[in-house]
């Protein structure tokens, strides 16, 4: 004990702190969501989103660039539907549709980028809402879940390398594996969305990606942030349902969340650091009120801290202006 043992010793140089800190995730662990829209030569800034654009496949594989570049190691894949909206969702599973059509451009461009894509509904359906709904106007797991598995067998056919359901019903990831199975993509793999809380952290994805039910909201089937035993529960079902990585979604505000399940699971484990997460950061450093660079390093350190073995982030693109 002090006076014999001084723990500043071990900080009191920038190069003794280097030597004795972790490191921050090399990119390849990184993985940029990104937002599609239909047609050619569109960019189109997101308000809520500083630095974040919906881009069509063209506009996206000349973003990606410097992005793959930096060593970043995939993309989750968000689309959107142009077209008209059903209450099944059914034009999430297009074979013409825009993830659809961008995969194998994308994989054409960049063969060694890890292409995954995320498999819901709720852009595509007139609701809003992540399954078809019944006559009492509740989401239907059981259909959901079939419609999803039409979702993720079309990504698979496209050359996705990971299909990531977010919707959140029961057995979606057995649905999932199981078709996949079926028309031989057993290298594909499923990156479940196990621990997805209803979250306010939000906004800002739903804004640009334009799926804010039309009424209600995800309580029903997205976990309560007070109830940490049922989100665990959820990604130990989705483990034993086939899924080869496990995500917890937000990041920031369930760090116990993530390490609990990186102690109970020898899957790869994911953290999405939402929109929510990266918007409060940039409009703090707006104001004045902390150093961007500083938060972003810190914010980050914390989700590998906490057991995060990748990172989905909107900071991946950025990754040797934060991290090198």
């Amino acid at each position: 004990m002090f006076p014999e043992v001084r723990l500043r010793r071990l900080r009191r140089t920038p190069e003794l702190r280097k030597m004795f800190d972790l490191t921050f995730p090399p990119p390849a662990k990184f993985i940029w969501p990104v937002f599609l829209v239909g047609g050619t030569n569109r960019k189109e800034p997101i308000a809520s989103m500083p630095g974040q654009s919906r881009m069509s496949a063209d506009v996206l594989i000349r973003e990606l660039e410097p992005v793959v570049a930096q060593g970043i190691g995939g993309i989750l894949l968000f689309g959107q539907h142009d077209g008209e909206k059903d209450n099944q969702g059914s034009g999430a599973y297009d074979p013409q549709g825009v993830v659809q059509q961008a995969i194998p451009l994308i994989k054409k461009a960049y063969p060694k980028l890890i292409v995954m894509t995320d498999v819901c509904l709720c852009a595509y359906t007139s609701h809003g809402h992540c399954g078809p709904l019944d006559m009492h106007g509740n989401v239907d797991n059981d259909a959901a879940c079939e419609m999803l598995a039409k979702v993720a067998l079309s990504h698979a056919n496209a050359g996705a390398d990971v299909v990531a359901p977010s919707a959140m019903m029961d057995g979606q990831i057995l649905s999932i594996r199981d078709i996949l199975d079926e028309h031989n993509f057993t290298d594909t793999l499923v990156m479940a969305y196990s621990s997805k809380f209803a979250s306010n952290l939000y906004g800002p994805f739903r804004d640009a990606e334009n799926s804010q039910p039309g009424q209600g909201d995800r309580k029903g089937y997205q976990t309560s942030y007070a109830n940490y035993r049922l989100a665990l529960r959820e990604s130990e079902f989705d483990e034993e349902e086939g899924a080869d990585i496990l995500m917890v979604k937000p990041g920031l505000f369930y760090l116990d969340i993530l390490q609990k399940v990186r102690e109970a699971s020898d899957l790869p484990v994911a953290v999405y650091n939402v929109s929510g997460e990266y918007a409060m950061l940039i409009a703090t450093a707006e104001r004045g009120w902390g150093d961007l660079h500083g938060m972003v390093q810190e914010s980050i350190m914390a989700l590998t801290r906490a057991g995060a073995d990748l990172i989905i982030s909107y900071w991946a693109p950025r990754y040797n202006e934060f991290f090198k």
